[in-house]
């Protein structure tokens, strides 16, 4: 039996810059068990909706995390909209998809140029935020932010997007798509990348049902479940099925999310093409909820659950989150077993942390 140590990971470790913190205990080389901390940012924001009227907190939510932000605006909004009988025009529903739909690419894109920093492929590293700018561009053309949208309220939506814009998106998104088969070839077949992501950090189909993985990490391990199947925004009258793979290591990750990253592309084709013309953005709304909504949406880490209760006031009773992170951080320290002390850094990526998400 090799020598037994335990190796503080975080909370801020340079291939991942997140509060977050691990023990791992190693035998030499080799990590036998890995235990997470964390609530070192805590905000609180849960909270709040005991003193904010619920159509401010909506602003609140929106900014658990920055990456995702739409999505947590728009899983809020559906859950209030559920409980108040309101009936979203069918262009606000297009809308929130497209804009759903940007939020993965980036956040995608994102992820994909960490996991080339964090193996010391540079050069991958800014093609792929190279690419991500030109999201983050349609994003500013569209709603005039980049990270934070704001563009949800209770009913709707607060902009529109009209043909011009419509053109430039469907012109930039068809460039983006010769450039993301690109990185997505270099991901999956260059051998350098292919030595540090293949047969590492497994996760099996049956482990990863028991630990309750979801998102691209729970797919990558083959379980078809995405929540964008439910329906909810326009999701019903868009063709696409889960992108999923049987490989379960880290190289499978990739796999799956760069194949949403094409994914989201032709949903946001098809969302354009299909959005009807109509002039209304948001339904009137009167009152204050009363009563309580489970809602679940699919964020780019994965499935997030909102449960919102009110009684007939401006302030809700409560507005629980459920974050992919935080589901998927029992996968995480499942994987982290019998893996390589060096191959732990990029175990963490690939999942896609938002340490934020995690601590509301």
């Amino acid at each position: 039996m090799g020598k037994i140590s335990v190796v503080p990971y975080g909370p801020q470790h340079p291939v991942l810059p997140e509060p977050i913190h691990l023990d791992l205990v190693i035998e030499d080389e080799k990590v036998i068990e890995a235990v997470p901390s964390i609530g070192f940012i805590h905000r609180g924001l849960e909270g709040l909706v005991e003193k904010e009227d619920y159509n401010k907190m909506l602003y609140v939510v929106e900014r658990a995390c920055g990456i995702c932000s739409f999505q947590h605006g728009m899983g809020y909004c559906e859950a209030i909209e559920h409980i108040m009988g309101v009936e979203v025009p069918e262009r606000a529903k297009y809308l929130r998809t497209i804009w759903a739909e940007f939020s993965r690419m980036h956040s995608h894109l994102l992820w994909a140029g960490l996991m080339a920093d964090a193996f010391g492929f540079e050069n991958l590293y800014y093609q792929c935020f190279r690419i991500r700018e030109k999201v983050l561009d349609l994003v500013e053309l569209t709603t005039g932010g980049r990270l934070i949208y704001s563009v949800n309220k209770i009913g709707g939506v607060l902009k529109d997007i009209d043909k011009d814009k419509q053109k430039i998106i469907l012109d930039t998104i068809a460039d983006m798509e010769k450039e993301i088969k690109v990185v997505t070839k270099t991901f999956l077949n260059d051998y350098t990348v292919e030595s540090r992501l293949k047969g590492v950090g497994i996760l099996t189909t049956e482990k990863a049902r028991e630990t309750g993985a979801t998102g691209p990490f729970g797919r990558a391990s083959g379980i078809n479940i995405d929540m964008r199947k439910l329906g909810y925004a326009a999701y019903s009258n868009i063709d696409f099925e889960p992108i999923i793979s049987t490989r379960c290591d880290s190289y499978a990750r990739c796999e799956v999310r760069l194949a949403e990253l094409l994914q989201s592309i032709d949903i946001i084709r098809q969302a354009i093409a299909k959005m009807p013309d109509e002039t209304d953005l948001a339904a009137t709304v009167k009152g204050n909820p009363d009563g309580e909504y489970f809602m679940r949406v699919e964020q780019p880490r994965g499935e997030a659950y909102y449960y919102v209760k009110g009684h007939g006031k401006p302030n809700l009773d409560r507005c629980r989150i459920r974050t992919p992170t935080f589901a998927n951080l029992s996968g995480l320290c499942e994987m982290l077993k019998n893996c390589e002390l060096s191959d732990v850094g990029i175990l963490v990526v690939t999942i896609d942390p938002c340490v934020s998400c995690i601590e509301r």
